[in-house]
């Protein structure tokens, strides 16, 4: 069973920091990729950012540049720096990690809630 546990969401003015960390139960160098979605009321979960196995990085449009995901294969943790924080980043941050084929499959973390006052 895999379990992930994220931690480190919060209320932060526009313009601030915050790093959100996901421990998981397992080794996350077994798996393809790991990383971070965000959903917000009535819409759906979209990519943050994720790094694939190889060490190969991708950042939605909106947060490259602000946002610096990095993960710790002997600690097993995941964790995503966000930086000049806008209103717009508000959302419920999730972690997730994907196994290599060919069955793909999703693993979940409950979600952490962001909040950027403006």
């Amino acid at each position: 069973q895999v379990q992930l546990v994220e931690s480190g969401g919060g209320l932060v003015q526009a313009g601030g920091s915050l790093r959100l960390s996901c421990a998981a139960s397992v080794s996350i160098g077994s798996f393809y990729a790991v990383g971070w979605y965000r959903q917000t009321t009535g819409k759906e979960r979209d990519l943050v950012a994720h790094v694939i196995s190889g060490g190969i990085t991708n950042y939605a449009d909106a947060v490259k540049d602000r946002f610096t995901i990095s993960k710790d294969n002997t600690k097993n943790t995941v964790s995503l720096q966000m930086n000049s924080l806008k209103p717009e980043d508000t959302a419920v941050y999730y972690c997730y990690v994907q196994t290599f084929g060919p069955r793909v499959f999703n693993y979940w973390g409950q979600g952490t809630q962001v909040t950027v006052s403006s």
